[in-house]
């Protein structure tokens, strides 16, 4: 199934010709580029920002520390993105972790023994336990900010809400019981999903994860464009025409390795079937900030000391010590749900306060004095549209986890929100993207094989 470079005809009206054209150069789009060319098959990746790595972005810090603003954390079980990590290179780490974080308002801890702790730790165990069987329909219509108003105790109540939005970046009160109920069945329990060691969020990679994208797009050199937003799909009998903001692609195939909301801005002609233009419409991205400060080293460890809270006064959020083995230190904050737009009213300065400030009492004064401070607001990124996956909004189940996935003509779709296990996760749009691959492959040799017999 060799096929021949993807290249532009010599005049400029001529569209750019290639076998498969991906939509999107996140991590599930570059995989499956990279599976298409080592079968021979022409690709040309169409991204629509001026980088690489979709929900995945890495920076380097003044003391030249790699950190994650984006999609960070291999979890437990994750083998496909443990595997990629080790093949390009990259070296792992286990988190430094308590058994659990602090969850702290102002300048007090909430014991562990206390009636807030107590009270929400029953919560906790008993969604454990609902997850187990399918959630009931009856939840279907309450939302999560709906059931949580019936847990007694402000305090149990806030730390749920705390949680929840960080675990999820859903607005609560557009998030229903339901969703939420299925999502947590789905990752295998809600200890999975909120878990360190042995869970969700158990390792990290030295040179960041955002460093895979990026060795993947320079693997495939000039196969990648960015700044190239499609901004509409033609499909055929023969093929597609996609058409971007600055050239014309055709092509036998279309991948689009975005999720649902952002693959909504794209025009189709035809349209799309019913069920898909559904699952477009009825899904909405997360929202979520991010921030990683960096000191000369992570002088908060110590004698039975740590930097894991769980912040309860406004903007609450979650605090991770994300540093590497040797240092320096990093302080990672998630800020989720609609506390996370409220931060767009403040300067850089106002944010890194508002993080820092309320650790002063738990950790040292010298926590508002890094040097240096990243932060991205993911909800207000044009070309992702949020994070960390598309929500169903309420009174459907079209955003449930693994979201369809079934090619319409040769347009075929991947993206992390479809796989199988670990939907919404780097490992699963590795999984999406291997198993795009697989399908076009094989869509490909099935038209071959019918033209052969055609003119036999």
């Amino acid at each position: 199934m060799k096929q021949g470079r993807a290249d532009r005809a010599g005049d400029d009206e001529q569209p750019v010709v290639t076998t498969v054209a991906v939509v999107g150069a996140g991590m599930s789009g570059l995989i499956a580029a990279r599976e298409l060319s080592r079968h021979g098959i022409d690709v040309l990746v169409l991204e629509s920002a001026d980088r690489p790595g979709g929900r995945m972005m890495t920076e380097t810090s003044p003391l030249g520390s790699r950190l994650d603003l984006g999609g960070q954390w291999v979890g437990h079980g994750h083998h496909r993105f443990t595997a990629l990590a080790d093949e390009l290179g990259t070296q792992r780490f286990r988190m430094r972790t308590p058994k659990q974080p602090a969850f702290i308002v102002g300048s007090r801890k909430i014991p562990t023994l206390s009636p807030t702790m107590l009270m929400a730790n029953l919560v906790l165990v008993a969604w454990e336990l609902r997850s187990k069987t399918a959630a009931p329909e009856r939840w279907a219509s309450k939302t999560v900010e709906d059931w949580l108003r019936r847990v007694p105790g402000h305090k149990a109540r806030r730390l749920l809400e705390v949680l929840v939005s960080v675990s999820t970046t859903a607005d609560l009160n557009r998030f229903t019981m339901h969703a939420f109920a299925e999502a947590i069945r789905y990752q295998g329990g809600l200890m999975t999903m909120l878990s360190t060691d042995g869970g969700a969020q158990e390792g990290l990679i030295v040179e960041g994860a955002g460093t895979l994208p990026e060795r993947l797009a320079a693997d495939l050199g000039p196969r990648l464009l960015t700044g190239h937003r499609v901004t509409s799909i033609r499909r055929d009998n023969s093929g597609v025409t996609l058409h971007t903001t600055s050239s014309t692609i055709r092509a036998a195939k279309a991948i689009v390795a975005a999720p649902p909301p952002m693959s909504a801005r794209i025009v189709y002609d035809p349209p799309l079937p019913a069920s898909r233009t559904a699952l477009e419409q009825n899904t909405y991205m997360g929202s979520v900030y991010k921030a990683i400060a960096v000191y000369d080293r992570p002088f908060w460890r110590g004698h039975k000391r740590h930097a894991e809270f769980m912040a309860l006064d406004r903007p609450g959020g979650a605090a991770f010590d994300t540093s590497p083995p040797g240092g320096p230190g990093h302080l990672c904050f998630l800020v989720a749900g609609p506390e996370a737009r409220e931060l767009d009213h403040l300067d850089t300065a106002g944010r890194r306060q508002a993080l820092l400030g309320p650790l002063v009492a738990h950790l040292d004064r010298k926590i508002i004095d890094p040097v240096s401070w990243h932060e991205k607001s993911w909800h207000l990124d044009e070309h992702t549209g949020g994070g960390y996956t598309a929500l169903p909004n309420p009174g459907t189940k079209d955003g449930y986890f693994p979201m369809p996935s079934q090619p319409v003509g040769n347009i075929h779709w991947c993206g992390t929100e479809t796989a199988s296990e670990h939907a919404g996760y780097i490992e699963g749009a590795i999984e999406s993207g291997e198993r795009v691959a697989r399908e076009v492959i094989s869509s490909l040799q099935l038209t071959t094989a019918q033209r052969e017999s055609d003119t036999a």
